[in-house]
């Protein structure tokens, strides 16, 4: 990270913060540093193009959003058929993360999906509906009761 501009790390510093819910949010961010729009987005391809960015993520906020229900879904799910159902559980518009993990001892589920919803009954039947997409029905639900921390990484302070 040495090897940034004082420009870059200025974008980075912003880009770690929330991105304004607007028509044209790198305008309003370009500006909050003093530079042109297409300055900014040079400079963050290039960035990108040098691999210093490797991803760009959006968090939900879903109890801001109209969602008041969540829930970790810890499926079973045979290896052999992960690379299959993985891009169908993500295909559909509920599901939010698909990731798969290795299984713990005494704890045999290996992909796991986050689906919301406006209540836990919708959920349930959300999953459902992937249950029989999938052709499997070996899941737990883990519904969100609190959240006690939500950060972003932070490399450089504005």
């Amino acid at each position: 990270m040495s090897d940034l501009t004082d420009l870059e790390k200025k974008i980075i510093a912003l880009l770690q913060t929330d991105i304004p819910v607007v028509k044209r949010p790198f305008l309003e961010m370009a500006e909050k540093i003093g530079i042109t729009e297409d300055e900014f987005l040079k400079v963050l391809n290039d960035l990108n193009d040098r691999n210093m960015i490797r991803r760009f993520g959006a968090t939900l906020k879903h109890q801001k959003s109209g969602y008041k229900a969540n829930a970790m879904v810890a499926w079973q799910i045979p290896e052999e058929r992960v690379e299959e159902v993985g891009p169908i559980m993500a295909s559909f518009r509920e599901i939010t993360h698909c990731y798969r993990r290795n299984p713990a001892p005494g704890w045999d589920n290996n992909l796991y999906t986050m689906v919301h919803a406006g209540t836990e009954e919708e959920c349930y039947a959300i999953v459902e509906k992937i249950s029989k997409a999938i052709k499997e029905d070996k899941y737990s639900l883990l519904f969100s009761r609190e959240e006690l921390k939500k950060t972003s990484m932070k490399y450089f302070e504005d």
